[in-house]
């Protein structure tokens, strides 16, 4: 088991939780006073209830607020203990294999795993995007065979089309070259310096303007 964090991911966590807070208190706030109010005030632990739960399922956040419903008011309180003791997993996660530590390292495994986004690109690609091959229910085997054989199928001219269309596409042929600059293996891709360089342009290696 190997244990990553990912800074990037980390603070676009911390930061979507630091809105939903926000947002929630934002939210909330109203009911409280439409309990304090002494015209058309808002009463029962029910009504108050119902109201406040819907602001808070909205936003998950079930688990960051505490509150206390009366009536004829409510108080909500934020739980700054466990929002700190969650905050300090945020951006890691576990990759998992089987494979013997002597027979592929961390860096490698890590690796891997994070090429499954090629993998989900070309589902994405054969379910949704381009090619719309939606599950048909089929119930007889020669029928799921010949599906799952027509969507590799896709897939394996979706790869060679890329490959042919790579540099009007701009996809980087030179990813090694930008590895060496990442912080470690979890670190987002670096792009190569050629692959800067036309993103910047809008030009092919060929110079063609795109």
């Amino acid at each position: 088991m190997i244990v990553c964090r990912n800074l990037q991911l980390a603070d676009e966590r911390a930061h979507e939780r630091e809105e939903l807070l926000q947002a929630t208190e934002q939210d909330l706030e109203p009911i409280r006073k439409a309990t304090l109010r002494r015209i058309n005030q808002l009463r029962g632990e029910k009504e108050i209830g119902l109201r406040v739960s819907k602001v808070i399922r909205n936003h998950k956040t079930q688990n960051h607020f505490e509150l206390t419903t009366t009536n004829p008011s409510y108080t909500f309180v934020c739980k700054k203990k466990k929002i700190k003791t969650e905050s300090i997993l945020d951006g890691e996660y576990v990759v998992r294999t089987n494979v013997d530590v002597d027979t592929i390292n961390p860096d490698r495994v890590v690796e891997t795993y994070k090429s499954l986004s090629y993998v989900e690109r070309a589902f994405r690609c054969l379910k949704t995007v381009d090619f719309h091959l939606r599950p048909m229910y089929h119930c007889k085997g020669g029928r799921i065979r010949a599906h799952v054989f027509v969507c590799m199928l896709a897939c394996y001219v979706e790869w060679h089309m890329r490959e042919r269309l790579r540099e009007v596409l701009f996809d980087d042929g030179e990813r090694k070259s930008g590895q060496p600059s990442r912080s470690s293996i979890v670190a987002p891709s670096v792009r190569s310096e050629t692959a800067k360089r036309m993103d910047a342009t809008r030009r092919t290696e060929s110079g063609y303007l795109v």
